[in-house]
């Protein structure tokens, strides 16, 4: 066990230094950043004395150095726009995005497992084909489309919930739903597959001529064995939602990580644009690599392969 934790925890070091390369290069790549910051009329005197202050007039691989030095210090830089620390702007809108996705994950989960081993439990039933419908209808109706009419619906026409600002619990409410619908078409379609595949495993038809209790060879036996791809795919879904949680937050105007990542892209903010790249990339990377270890934990079979 502590040998396949070491392994996946060199492999998620060495995805975290290649994100953070290629997040610096594209950067650079979208043009000379002391020209962008300098402005259109800026002089070739201005253009180097901001190439000067910023670091830009140094050679790429030692402006990543600094870079990568500094972040691991903590130090993620200062915003060209507010010229406050990075790490303040993100750590100050960090809970409004965590409040949107975490619950909005929970949501999701506690929907589409019930809906997938009921599906799983009877096929081909009117259950089923409810769960394959919402399943569909999930994957095909966008969030923007969506929290706009749950907007219209509950915020406008009955009054019953606010629709923007994040000042009290019940204006997550609709975020929540909205965001939800993106968690359970997956984890619905791969909690029915797994389930299938595990009720129809030997183990399963033992444990039922041994006369145990349906439910307990559904949830003790079939759902342990299943479980094990949902618990990745709710981890990459959780590193998901909180890096695409920008739409949901323009929409009901939630001041996260998301909003504050578009106000800094029209500010050509590239410290702020550059650190939530990196910062997002490693919400999945540490996410993935806690999945592993569960499931290993799960299923000792995982760390001896």
């Amino acid at each position: 066990m502590v040998i396949y934790i070491a392994r996946r925890l060199l492999i998620a070091i060495l995805v975290a230094f290649t994100v953070s390369v290629i997040s610096f290069s594209l950067l650079r790549a979208s043009g000379d950043l002391a020209v962008i910051l300098a402005g259109s009329n800026a002089t070739q005197e201005d253009i180097e004395q901001v190439a000067l202050e910023h670091g830009l007039d140094q050679p790429l691989f030692v402006q990543y150095l600094d870079w990568a030095l500094d972040a691991l210090r903590g130090n993620l830089g200062t915003s060209l726009f507010t010229s406050e620390p990075v790490m303040e702007l993100i750590v100050d809108r960090l809970p409004v995005t965590l409040f949107l996705a975490v619950p909005a994950l929970a949501i999701g989960l506690a929907v589409a497992i019930p809906l997938g081993v009921a599906a799983a439990v009877r096929p081909n039933s009117w259950v089923d084909r409810l769960a394959l419908t919402i399943a569909v209808a999930g994957s095909a109706i966008p969030n923007f489309w969506l929290g706009l009419m749950l907007i219209y619906l509950f915020g406008v026409t009955l009054q019953w919930l606010p629709v923007s600002g994040g000042a009290s619990v019940s204006a997550f409410v609709l975020p929540w739903i909205t965001v939800a619908t993106t968690v359970i078409p997956l984890q619905m379609r791969l909690t029915r597959t797994g389930m299938l595949e595990a009720l129809g495993s030997d183990f399963v038809r033992t444990a039922r001529a041994k006369g145990l209790h349906t439910s307990t060879v559904i949830f003790k036996h079939a759902l342990r064995n299943a479980v094990l791809p949902i618990i990745s795919v709710a981890a990459v879904s959780l590193g998901f939602l909180l890096s695409h949680s920008l739409v949901v937050e323009m929409i009901f105007a939630l001041n996260g990580v998301g909003t504050l990542a578009h106000q800094s892209i029209m500010r050509v903010d590239f410290p702020v644009v550059q650190s939530i790249t990196v910062f997002f990339a490693l919400c999945y990377i540490v996410l993935t690599l806690l999945a592993d270890i569960v499931n290993a934990r799960l299923d000792p079979r995982i760390s001896r392969g």
